[in-house]
């Protein structure tokens, strides 16, 4: 039996073209969306979502490619089957998994349900989408707060020299399709469980069952994963580029928290969410990476501190 946030109705909610999200809704009043992170799902924001439903409609998706949403091609098959169907016909897509395209879902998501502004609230990979509807959408996006990540372009600045073997799975998920696929597909449990067990700061804030759940969803899920990563070795480097250089700026209330990266990799990050915000609050926090898990009633109360902004 798949496990679900207590309390919280599940829907599939098409989105695009052949593609629908699994996700759930609970609570009433203005919108938040909550996106995850990786190696997860919307599980992930359990604690937090139900803190949040007491007074706030709060939406939970999997992102497109990862847990129970639908996963589209992104690339052609570099071995492919002679007996099955061909690329053109599975719809592979080289922009399926940009940024610009999973930030695209959580605005049609949202208007399917109702809402046509809302808060937004990401964690790792969903961050990453949240940051992209935050510079895409500003008049949608009420309220932005992004968790343990750095935008795209920044972080492939910063990861140099030796330092940067804590993030090899970038480097490994960006190179072409084939080789990264069959390498994670051949050990999926030790490849994301190895992320599980190394970010977990406290690991009994992952659950024996929650784990599981994880690692069975990436499992299913190994190719959209990787074209998720190497999409931002790519496309989304080019649409981050674009804004950067031509000065386009996150307007809305902003919220970040992270762990204290910088000191191990030596840079300022508040610094450089300064550079593309005009309205920052940028927390420095001791928990793992896994915090909306670690420390739900401090990220409860830090979304509800961004709301009142």
């Amino acid at each position: 039996m798949a496990l679900v946030i207590p309390g919280f109705d599940y829907r599939r909610v098409p989105v695009a073209d052949r593609v629908s999200l699994n996700v759930a809704v609970g609570g009433s009043g203005s919108p938040i969306v909550l996106l995850h992170g990786f190696p997860q799902t919307h599980l992930m924001w359990r604690h937090v979502a139900a803190d949040l439903a007491a007074d706030h409609t709060v939406i939970c998706p999997d992102l497109r490619g990862y847990g129970a949403s639908d996963k589209p091609a992104a690339n052609a098959d570099p071995d492919p089957d002679p007996d099955a169907d061909t690329n053109a016909e599975t719809g592979a897509d080289p922009t399926a998994y940009a940024k610009r395209t999973m930030a695209a879902d959580i605005l049609a998501l949202a208007r399917e349900l109702g809402h046509d502004r809302f808060a937004l609230a990401g964690h790792d990979r969903g961050a990453l989408v949240a940051f992209r509807a935050g510079l895409d959408h500003p008049d949608t996006i009420t309220h932005l707060a992004c968790l343990d990540v750095l935008p795209t372009l920044d972080m492939w600045d910063v990861l140099h020299g030796t330092t940067a073997a804590v993030g090899f799975h970038l480097f490994l998920m960006a190179q072409p399709p084939g080789l990264p696929e069959r390498m994670i597909a051949a050990c999926p449990d030790d490849f994301f469980g190895h992320f599980l067990d190394l970010w977990a700061g406290d690991p009994r804030a992952i659950p024996a069952e929650v784990r599981t759940a994880y690692l069975d969803a990436c499992r299913a899920a190994v190719p959209s994963i990787v074209a998720d990563y190497r999409a931002s070795a790519g496309i989304d480097l080019d649409h981050d580029r674009a804004d950067r250089d031509g000065g386009r700026r996150l307007t809305m209330p902003l919220s970040v928290i992270q762990q204290d990266w910088g000191a191990a990799l030596g840079y300022d990050a508040a610094a450089l969410w300064r550079a593309w915000a005009d309205d920052l609050e940028h927390y420095t926090v001791g928990y793992g990476h896994f915090m909306a898990e670690e420390a739900p009633v401090d990220i409860a109360k830090a979304l509800r501190e961004l709301l009142t902004r």
